[in-house]
């Protein structure tokens, strides 16, 4: 007789579902932001060609590097998760802020820049707080006590392990078609207090 393990499928936890909705937010905000400058750019006449395709270029290769790094994290790739909180949460968090700012800080008033303000600005605006705010607590929701033991879990997954709803379980061995009876009872990998 031969015992065969019945497949495990490992769920990530609520908070990285969560955080993966978040990053996908993030590049749409920022892929709104990018029509409306370069919008701005060429009605202005701001902005050359070159300039605008070389800015396109970057903006599309972070986008669907992004993309692409958030679903390995949602898969529980713990560097994924890294990358994500160090490249996006913080570089691309600095880079989002660093104008307004450096305004602030050359003695530029925030009243006068909202005075001065029109509507694409306030769009711009809006979408760049939504940006930084789904950035922000995407990072949050990655290390939470839940995405924690997901992903140190899917880093030292054997078969039959999962995770559901931020628990830990085992899946039981099948013989002959039937779920065994295991020996010793499953017990969490941690408690709750």
């Amino acid at each position: 007789m031969s015992a065969a393990t019945a497949p495990a499928t490992v769920t990530p936890p609520e908070t990285v579902r969560n955080a993966y909705a978040l990053w996908l937010t993030a590049v749409a905000a920022g892929a709104f932001e990018t029509v409306l400058a370069v919008g701005r750019m060429t009605a202005d006449g701001t902005g050359s060609a070159a300039g605008i395709a070389i800015g396109l270029a970057v903006r599309l290769t972070v986008f669907t590097a992004a993309v692409l790094i958030a679903r390995r994290m949602r898969a529980g790739a713990g560097w994924a998760r890294t990358t994500l909180a160090l490249g996006l949460g913080v570089l691309g968090t600095a880079s989002m802020v660093v104008q307004p700012l450096g305004h602030l800080l050359a003695g530029g008033s925030v009243s006068a820049a909202l005075g001065r303000a029109d509507a694409l600005d306030w769009l711009f605006g809006a979408s760049r707080a939504v940006h930084v705010a789904a950035v922000l607590t995407a990072v949050a929701l990655m290390f939470r006590p839940a995405a924690n033991a997901y992903f140190r879990l899917r880093h030292s997954r054997s078969p039959g392990t999962a995770v559901a709803a931020g628990r830990v379980t085992v899946a039981r061995p099948v013989l002959l078609g039937r779920p065994a009876r295991l020996r010793h009872p499953v017990r969490p990998l941690h408690r709750r207090r």
